[in-house]
């Protein structure tokens, strides 16, 4: 399947999960086994290989983990608070429509300025993506690339992360 058949198959939702919120269901895209190929395959080729794959709950990591397993590199689960077992450092962020708090295990990254790359499934304002990334530099890892299926050109997501993390390179398969 071409990557553009896989990318026709996002839909977007109108009024959730709140009235104003237009949510890009990526379900459909997921169901399609030759969709999620496609995308996988075309994430695979636009890193520079990492030693380390990390993913944002929920979405970013069936991506991150699917694309680790393409490259031949490890998965780091990047999670909401309070779901890791083990030690963990946190970082809160705010959303289009709210706030949040992502944690990693302290002993996530392998060694000091490991490149990693991190995975999502859609780029908004930025603020998770730009979290995960301070929580990967805390744990002594290196983001190199952030790859995300889907961004939101209008809420400037890209602009607020490149201010703050220039030397990242960020690539979205689709811009809505």
């Amino acid at each position: 399947m071409q990557l553009a058949d896989a990318l026709s198959l996002i839909r977007e939702i109108p009024n959730f999960p709140e009235p104003g919120i237009r949510f890009q269901d990526i379900t459909p895209l997921l169901a399609n086994a030759e969709a999620f190929a496609s995308v996988t395959e075309e994430f695979s080729q636009l890193v520079v290989r990492g030693t380390q794959v990390a993913g944002i709950e929920a979405r970013g990591f069936i991506f991150a983990s699917a694309l680790a397993q393409r490259i031949g590199s490890g998965f780091v689960p990047i999670r909401k608070a309070g779901k890791l077992p083990y030690q963990s450092i946190s970082q809160s962020y705010g959303l289009e429509y709210g706030s949040s708090t992502l944690e990693i295990h302290i002993d996530a990254i392998n060694s000091r300025d490991e490149a990693v790359i991190l995975v999502d499934d859609v780029l908004a304002t930025g603020g998770t993506v730009r979290a995960a990334i301070d929580l990967i530099h805390q744990c002594g890892g290196k983001v190199v690339d952030v790859l995300v299926l889907l961004e939101i050109d209008s809420l400037l997501g890209r602009q607020m992360i490149s201010e703050v993390f220039p030397d990242v390179r960020i690539t979205s398969l689709v811009t809505v």
